[in-house]
């Protein structure tokens, strides 16, 4: 019997969620660690650690220690994990919990092992890995055991992920690197390339939130945004306003790209999957499944109604949580105790 310590962890490139059974969401912040380079201390986690990115001394560096949904710098996020996971059960520390973590489908047996090892040694009595497509679909309330085609697309930080899932197992899926931090990317470029104009990540992830949009809608169009930013020339600030109109053209072939992911496990699924989903529809999840008109511009691509996830910023970490009760779809998972 599982107790109330039991964990689900979305461990993700620009966010981490921590799942409670009984209790929730309880954590829900930035990847991120900032760290006292000539001494090894921790100076912040999460969002107080997001906010120095950019600004701090030399001798304090703020790392994101997951690239593309997987660990890049195993210590930093071996000490991540451990105070999520020591934050996320203060209440009841008595006990050490069984952890379920979110990876990205198609992760490596290196990575995985990487996954599996941080988790233990954060603390966790037993550690299983469940592939962000399952979690996602779990987490959004599908029927995933049942013999139907489910279909969802999980826009994260760091990865996308397109999976068709029936009778508890994903039949196919595609995992594209393309993501929210692609989008950020490109409008650091649009901004650099028209304006001559240098800008930040934070900035860019900035513009993207308040008008960044794939559908062409005039109420898109009409969104204006201030930023401040680095001239190129003179090497001094420039003020600029931004509008949603440019801000499509700049990030709309990366939300292309994703669409093509979308495409390419349609092109793999068996008819009759297919023919499941079309009546039931595409659910998207994730960080970039917010941005303006994605579920729009996904319907027009494939075809097939979208709908957004009714919480979808938390699917992956409650989905990993809820798996602890499936006991057909636990049993399958990678894990170590």
């Amino acid at each position: 019997m599982f107790g109330r310590s039991d964990l689900g962890i979305d461990l993700g490139t620009a966010n981490t969620l921590v799942y409670v059974r009984g209790k929730g969401i309880v954590i829900n912040e930035p990847s991120v660690i900032s760290i006292n380079v000539d001494t090894g201390e921790i100076v912040k986690v999460g969002a107080e650690a997001k906010k120095m990115i950019g600004k701090t001394p030399s001798f304090i560096q703020a790392i994101r220690p997951l690239k593309d949904g997987v660990i890049a710098d195993y210590d930093v996020a071996l000490a991540m994990l451990s105070y999520f996971i020591g934050k996320a059960q203060e209440s009841f520390s008595f006990f050490k919990p069984r952890v379920v973590i979110g990876v990205p489908y198609g992760v490596t047996e290196v990575e995985s092992r990487a996954l599996l090892t941080a988790g233990k040694e954060a603390g966790a009595k037993k550690v299983f890995l469940i592939e962000e497509p399952m979690a996602t679909a779990i987490g959004a309330g599908l029927s995933v055991e049942e013999p139907q085609g489910n279909m969802v697309i999980d826009i994260g930080g760091g990865t996308t992920e397109a999976a068709v899932i029936s009778l508890g197992s994903i039949v196919n899926a595609t995992s594209s690197r393309i993501a929210g931090d692609e989008f950020d990317e490109a409008i650091i470029q649009y901004v650099r390339e028209v304006y001559r104009v240098t800008i930040g990540v934070r900035t860019a992830e900035r513009v993207k939130i308040e008008i960044g949009n794939v559908y062409p809608l005039k109420e898109f169009d009409e969104l204006q945004t201030e930023i401040v930013g680095i001239e190129l020339s003179s090497g001094l600030p420039k003020k600029l306003t931004l509008t949603g109109g440019e801000i499509r053209e700049a990030i709309r072939p990366t939300a292309m790209q994703i669409a093509e992911t979308a495409k390419a496990t349609l092109e793999k699924t068996p008819p009759e999957l297919v023919a499941d989903i079309t009546e039931r529809g595409i659910v998207v999840a994730g960080g970039g499944s917010l941005l303006k008109g994605i579920c729009e511009l996904l319907e027009k691509e494939t075809g097939i109604k979208v709908v957004r996830a009714e919480d979808p910023m938390s699917c992956v970490a409650k989905g990993a949580g809820m798996v602890l009760d499936k006991m057909d779809i636990l049993v399958r998972l990678k894990s170590v105790e």
